[in-house]
């Protein structure tokens, strides 16, 4: 059985959630969800050790953001049908394997964009 990572669009209003994950091995590219929707995907462990990095960004313009490790298998141990909820709210990102409720694990980090003209 698979693992499998979600991502939920729980925003308020009409905040688009912007998703770009990675693994060593696949590049998954880049999700724009509305709210309510559900980004997800599924994967076998690998023995090698299995993790996947992800860019959250939403708001005007996309300026916050959240970089985290989305999943991060075992090592050696490899795990079968391990499920990864990841609730994207206005106050933060919110994780749980679907048994207890979501419990804040990330807040959104405002990122500044520079507005000065290049010297270049």
């Amino acid at each position: 059985m698979k693992n499998s990572v979600h991502f939920i669009n729980s925003l308020a209003g009409n905040n688009v959630l912007k998703i770009h994950c990675r693994s060593d091995e696949d590049d998954l590219g880049e999700h724009l969800l509305k709210p309510g929707e559900v980004y997800d995907f599924s994967f076998y462990d690998s023995i090698f050790g299995t993790r996947i990095n992800c860019d959250l960004a939403q708001g005007i313009e996309f300026r916050f953001h959240a970089k985290f490790m989305a999943y991060k298998s075992g090592g050696l141990i490899l795990h079968y049908g391990k499920k990864n909820f990841w609730f994207c709210r206005d106050d933060g990102i919110y994780f749980t394997h679907g048994k207890q409720t979501p419990k804040l694990e990330y807040k959104w980090v405002y990122k500044v964009i520079d507005m000065a003209p290049s010297p270049y």
